[in-house]
């Protein structure tokens, strides 16, 4: 019987398969830099509750749910990212005896939404050119 060899190899964990570590390019200086995105907003639901509430003056916690298609707690997940970031906030209140959220998009967040979108557009046009 053959001994394996000492040398173990690093496992390959489900979210390393097929993604690419950024190239390094030394001295190269980029006619064109990519925009850093927000990270927070280019998440797909929490843009996606990010634009509706700028459509909307205000929507109430169902009203996202089924806008969005997702689960009562993925909703509340992303929603309290978006609140702790201070890009919306979330008013309690009840309606007779039935408790009602609602959401509101703050300054800050229309802000961020909007540079969002102009560093969108900014790499749309420069793969456009290419």
């Amino acid at each position: 019987m053959a001994k394996q060899s000492a040398v173990r190899q690093p496992i390959q964990r489900k979210q390393d398969i097929g993604a690419e570590k950024p190239r390094e390019i030394r001295g190269a200086k980029l006619k064109n830099p990519v925009p850093s995105l927000d990270r927070l907003i280019h998440e797909r639901l929490r843009l996606g509750i990010v634009s509706a509430l700028a459509a909307n003056e205000s929507l109430s916690f169902n009203d996202l749910k089924s806008l969005m298609q997702i689960t009562d707690g993925n909703l509340s997940v992303h929603a309290r990212k978006l609140e702790e970031a201070g890009y919306i906030t979330c008013s309690k209140h009840f309606e007779g005896r039935l408790p009602k959220t609602e959401y509101r998009l703050t300054a800050a967040g229309r802000r961020a939404l909007e540079n969002y979108l102009g560093h969108m557009e900014t790499l749309i046009q420069q793969m456009r050119r290419r």
